[in-house]
């Protein structure tokens, strides 16, 4: 009995060893075709019309003293506000955006005086009083201006959309690069953005305005550019 249990287990044994033997073969047969993958870049250009221009005024003011030339400043920016807010735009889009004071100094450097500096940004929601806006700030007494900065309150939206399509034409790519290669696609297993999408302007196609200092919008570029990586199978 003792000789034939042991030949029994001999015998189990020998077949374990075969089978070890067999499914590593077999089971990197079946899993290689998974691995296969491919990897395309995919871009897409949308455009729109900015609804939004930003524009920073400022007033400098010579004086004096600290004081006198700081209170100076502060009574030309207010009447620059007031003459924004009388465009249409509104208290909340105008935002203190600099105060400095700072000593004037002759070639011996001693002080003869102080400047002050003092400026607000301004958003126009309606760019139609773009101009409007620039003329009223300047004859308040800014005399620093700088802007437009065109945006869209929407903006959102259209970086949306164009990486949808960037996506898109990448898929397409895989599939007639797949087709290529006699294998069909798979699933994705990698997406990456190559940079984030920022509008850039194009050009301007805006009639004039109205307003003595024309300000025209033209139109903003976004474009994207992903990477993405399929699964091949077949």
């Amino acid at each position: 009995m003792r000789t034939i249990s042991i030949a029994a287990l001999a015998a189990v044994l020998a077949a374990v060893v075969a089978l070890a033997v067999v499914r590593p073969g077999a089971a990197h047969g079946s899993a290689a075709p998974s691995d296969r993958t491919i990897t395309v870049t995919g871009t897409a250009t949308a455009r729109g019309t900015p609804d939004t221009a930003v524009f920073t005024f400022g007033v400098d003011t010579d004086g004096a003293t600290a004081k006198s030339t700081l209170a100076a400043n502060a009574a030309q920016m207010r009447r620059v506000i007031v003459a924004l807010v009388g465009t249409g735009i509104a208290r909340a889009d105008i935002q203190t955006q600099n105060v400095s004071v700072y000593p004037r100094r002759t070639d011996s450097g001693a002080v003869e005086g102080y400047s002050v500096s003092g400026s607000v940004i301004a958003t126009v929601r309606r760019l139609a009083r773009a101009g409007a806006a620039v003329d009223a700030a300047v004859a308040a007494g800014a005399n620093e201006t700088s802007g437009p900065k065109f945006d869209r309150a929407s903006r959102s939206e259209l970086t949306q959309r164009v990486l949808r399509e960037a996506f898109a034409d990448a898929r397409t790519r895989a599939e007639t690069l797949a087709k290529e290669a006699g294998a069909s696609l798979g699933d994705v297993r990698r997406i990456e953005q190559a940079e984030a999408p920022q509008p850039v302007p194009v050009g301007v196609y805006a009639e004039a305005l109205t307003a003595r200092t024309p300000i025209e919008p033209g139109t903003q570029q976004v474009q994207a550019t992903v990477s993405v990586t399929f699964g091949l199978a077949g």
